[in-house]
């Protein structure tokens, strides 16, 4: 990790919309990724020089619900533990701004999965059912 550098602000834009479509991501609209990154909890970026590689933030009210998303690594930098990395960051974030009954969620896609387990995070089925509605 030396040679990157870990930055606790959200990306551009057009860097957060560039690395999500690398990383297999959903594609946002430009404004939809600004409103968004200006409305982050906390963001962590990792850059080489500086180009963007990796990322993730945690949004939400800030006191009951949290969610993590956006955890993207540029397809040439993935098995450097980077992924590890943003994760390790936006837990540091989790441990120190919940209080006791907020609820941290997530939605893994295989095989990204197995790093978020290592993070203490569980499948919520059959106690409830992950669901979503995309526009």
């Amino acid at each position: 990790m030396t040679d990157f550098k870990v930055s606790y602000h959200p990306p551009s834009p057009s860097d957060y919309i560039n690395l999500r479509l690398e990383a297999g991501l959903s594609a946002k609209s430009e404004e939809a990724a600004r409103i968004g990154l200006e409305n982050s909890l906390f963001a962590v970026t990792i850059y080489d020089h500086t180009t963007l590689v990796a990322m993730g933030r945690v949004v939400g009210d800030g006191g009951a619900f949290f969610q993590v998303v956006d955890i993207a690594v540029k397809p040439a930098y993935q098995g450097k533990g980077l992924g590890k990395r943003v994760m390790e960051e936006l837990n540091d974030y989790l441990e120190q701004h919940t209080y006791d009954g907020s609820y941290v969620s997530l939605i893994a896609d295989a095989p990204a999965n197995r790093l978020y387990e290592k993070f203490g995070f569980n499948y919520t089925y059959p106690d409830s059912f992950g669901m979503y509605r995309k526009y």
